[in-house]
């Protein structure tokens, strides 16, 4: 891979998660405040990450994996996707907003697949390769969240009144018609499959990889990833809510601070995964769960504590040692032959069903616990999912037998 093509690469990566970061965060604070929109509500518009994810294999493994260049159609849902973020700033209420969204995460979910594919096309050493680029896409999300707070203000409490966070979808929709056209240039990714043989729906979703399942093991870490993805939802979906509503400024800059601990454990995890093994680099980021909420429950005192901050800043350990992990012993248990299949599945499960259950969850507990004056008892609602992380944890630890996993770093 020579020098324009990584940079390149590391320019789409950077735009990819930009425009992720730039709405996703604010969301869970705009739909309350400039649209009334009620906490199953705010679920429903998170949950569309859920049903894009789960229809993502489709549109990958049944069109752009046989027909056309991964670049083209990464151009053309971007350049959708701008149109819908547009039609999202001008939304008037849950009701207009909602179709948009849930379009929106249709077409955005399968282009996180397409940036990969276009990215491992041209890459001679993916294993030393791929993380040089990547790195840019945790850096654009943490610019995005930064833009949003400590640039333009838009998520402050001035920001909120004069209903500026909107502008957070128009500069997606700017992002989004760069990155759409900018594909355009990026260097030719073809169909993986040529001949047009005849398509099998569970080659798409991983469905082949079933057989994965009769493993103890596996299915002990298999059920794992699906529950964790539950604790997972309320942090996605209400974090930053919460940061706003106990009167933190700047929540969306402030949450980039997990970002950035996400690229410092992923350095670290080499190592940690290599001293420690698979099952105790499990355990350490499920309990990572636990103590981030609990560090959420009390230290809400209406400024960022270091609690708050320490919750925040342990999204390196629970993102990277459990998912990126996970990743590492699907591809060693899969074997060459289902390697691709047993991702699709892992990804399915965990993004698919197990965030869309995460997400309907943390929208009944949050409102739930819905005073008069429409805040909310934070304490009572993080300690829910400090708790289901915990008992996910143990299970995981009586479970799951020690195993020795290649590991090549």
């Amino acid at each position: 891979m020579n020098r324009i093509i990584q940079v390149q690469l590391s320019a789409m990566m950077f735009l990819e998660f930009f425009i992720w970061g730039s709405w996703f965060v604010t969301m869970g604070i705009y739909l309350p405040n400039s649209l009334g929109a009620s906490d199953p509500e705010i679920a429903m518009a998170y949950s569309t990450q859920s049903w894009g994810a789960i229809i993502a294999p489709f549109i990958i493994g049944l069109i752009a994996d046989r027909y056309f260049n991964a670049e083209k159609i990464l151009g053309v849902l971007h350049l959708i996707g701008a149109l819908l973020m547009v039609q999202l700033a001008y939304a008037t209420s849950f009701n207009g907003f909602y179709p948009y969204i849930l379009g929106y995460m249709i077409i955005y979910m399968p282009t996180l697949a397409l940036v990969n594919s276009v990215s491992f096309n041209q890459m001679d050493d993916p294993a030393k390769q791929f993380s040089i680029v990547r790195v840019f896409g945790t850096a654009g999300w943490i610019v995005a969240g930064l833009a949003i707070s400590y640039l333009f203000h838009w998520d402050s409490a001035e920001g909120l009144t004069k209903g500026y966070l909107k502008n957070t979808f128009l500069m997606t929709a700017f992002a989004s018609g760069i990155l759409g056209f900018f594909s355009f240039t990026l260097p030719r990714t073809p169909p993986s499959i040529i001949e047009r043989k005849r398509i099998r729906i569970s080659d798409s979703i991983g469905l082949e990889a079933l057989r994965l399942l009769k493993d103890r093991n596996f299915l002990v870490f298999f059920l794992a990833s699906v529950f964790i993805c539950i604790p997972l939802a309320f942090y996605y979906q209400h974090a930053g809510q919460f940061l706003g509503e106990i009167g933190v400024s700047n929540p969306a800059g402030k949450m980039t601070i997990g970002q950035i601990s996400e690229i410092l454990f992923m350095l670290l995890l080499p190592f940690f995964f290599k001293r420690f093994g698979f099952k105790k680099t499990m355990i350490v980021a499920m309990t990572a769960w636990t103590v981030r909420y609990i560090c959420f429950a009390y230290g809400n005192a209406g400024e960022f504590s270091f609690l708050l901050l320490l919750g925040i800043a342990l999204h390196g350990i629970c993102y990277d040692f459990f998912f990126v992990s996970g990743q590492i012993y699907t591809d060693s248990k899969a074997g060459q032959q289902y390697k691709s299949a047993a991702q699709g599945m892992i990804t399915l499960a965990t993004y698919g069903v197990g965030m869309l259950i995460g997400f309907w969850v943390a929208g009944r507990i949050t409102d739930y616990f819905t005073l008069e004056d429409i805040s909310h008892n934070w304490e009572r609602i993080w300690l829910f999912p400090a708790a289901f992380a915990l008992v996910v944890s143990v299970l995981f630890a009586f479970l799951f037998k020690n195993e020795k996993i290649a590991y090549k770093s």
